[in-house]
């Protein structure tokens, strides 16, 4: 379980979910030349459950959204394990 990185002024990194366990926290992955995010597009996952949401070993919670299907239902955010996040843009 990785432990959000934080600044100087103790923000905490962005936190995902790993791909693959659902558990497992991953930190956001920014390119930094042109300060773009990561993402790893098209991809499918499994759904591990996962509610409450994974947090680090600080407490720090993974990002949840808002089920597409019924907005209402809160679903964790995947990464895989270099921090990409996964999206479906189709």
């Amino acid at each position: 379980m990785a432990n959000s990185p934080r600044d100087l002024n103790r923000v905490p990194v962005v936190l995902f979910a790993l791909n693959t366990d659902g558990i497992t926290t991953v930190p956001l992955a920014v390119n930094p030349t042109n300060h773009g995010i990561k993402v790893s597009d098209g991809t499918t996952g499994t759904d591990h459950g996962g509610l409450p949401a994974a947090r680090d070993e600080n407490r720090i919670p993974v990002m949840v959204g808002a089920s597409s299907a019924d907005g209402v239902t809160l679903v964790e955010i995947y990464a895989d394990s270099s921090g990409a996040l996964q999206i479906n843009s189709k």
